[in-house]
């Protein structure tokens, strides 16, 4: 999980960045292993008697079911690709009440399709989050909004909802969990599905959650960001949200102008045999550049050539982390 970087000097902050970190950095593990035994259940219902079974405290049930979902629910890229999941749903009610009663029938028949195929999208692993955790004593909502998944999209800011996740009250506090983006990733090229469980997305610090997602709803910041922070972050992969090291410079995902001769990294908390590469999407080569150890901080230089223009993604150990624009 990416380390937070507060004001040490905000007494206040420092006492809330104490209480989610220690939250957030729990270990799991024992609640991983009881899960992974689970059968595929194919009723909710089946697999919350279990889990009310096996766990009583309100974060290891939230993990139990992030785990089982993010462990048995394959992303339908067929349903994705084909659009049939973002096909508008025209129902009519007579009064609110019946409205309110027709949304939630949808979730659930969201909720059942999805632990009956085990595949879906956004909205049936959030659906089947949110009626687990009803069905398991917990509080949990679905928050639509923009997802940071593409180099376009950097400079950009939030546009029309294109995603959904989850929070969950643990304790009388709201956390983040996002269940589609825990289970694994697409390979858009192959246009097929990865199973990769990443432990990132459960109970992520809001500063980290800010990164690639925002909400249509402002309240469901659960922190102070703008829409042009939002818009001027790098594109931040999976892998970066998911270890433990913190780029701390650059900032900005975008750099215009012949003024940028070179752009300057600084990473904290890489290991000192991880390696670095990067490359422009337009020049196609892998570049290592020469790096330089102080203690757990690493820097490093990438010089821009002039036909650089287009993106320079950023690579540790061969994984992709983050991706800039570059317009020169």
């Amino acid at each position: 999980m990416k380390n937070l970087i507060l004001n040490l000097h905000k007494t206040a902050l420092m006492a809330v960045f104490l209480i989610t970190t220690n939250l957030s950095a729990q270990d799991y593990s024992q609640v991983d292993q009881i899960v992974s035994t689970y059968p595929k259940f194919s009723k909710a219902e089946d697999l919350a008697e279990k889990i009310n079974k096996d766990f009583t405290k309100e974060d290891e049930k939230a993990r139990a079911i992030f785990y089982w979902i993010a462990t048995n629910i394959k992303y339908d890229v067929k349903a994705y690709y084909s659009q049939r999941s973002d096909r508008p749903v025209a129902y009519s009610f007579r009064n609110q009440e019946e409205k309110i009663a027709k949304q939630r029938q949808f979730k659930l028949d969201f909720a059942n399709n999805a632990i009956k195929s085990k595949k879906a999208v956004c909205q049936g692993y959030t659906a089947l989050f949110d009626y687990l955790s009803e069905l398991t004593g917990l509080e949990s909502v679905t928050i639509t909004g923009t997802a940071k998944t593409n180099v376009t999209q950097i400079g950009k800011l939030p546009g029309a909802s294109d995603h959904a996740w989850n929070a969950v009250k643990i304790n009388g506090k709201w956390h983040f969990v996002e269940p589609t983006w825990g289970s694994g990733v697409v390979d858009p090229v192959k246009r097929t599905f990865i199973p990769k469980f990443n432990d990132a997305y459960f109970f992520t610090p809001p500063e980290i959650f800010i990164l690639n997602h925002f909400p249509d709803d402002k309240k469901w910041l659960l922190g102070e960001f703008t829409e042009q922070e939002f818009a001027s972050y790098p594109l931040y992969f999976g892998e970066y949200i998911r270890d433990n090291y913190t780029i701390l410079s650059p900032k900005s995902g975008i750099f215009t102008g012949k003024k940028y001769n070179t752009i300057s990294f600084k990473i904290q908390n890489l290991n000192p045999e991880d390696q670095i590469t990067y490359a422009f999407s337009r020049l196609k080569k892998v570049e290592l550049p020469q790096v330089k150890h102080t203690g757990n901080l690493t820097e490093f230089d990438v010089f821009l050539p002039d036909n650089s223009n287009g993106y320079l993604t950023i690579y540790i150990n061969g994984k992709g982390i983050a991706a800039y624009k570059i317009q020169r």
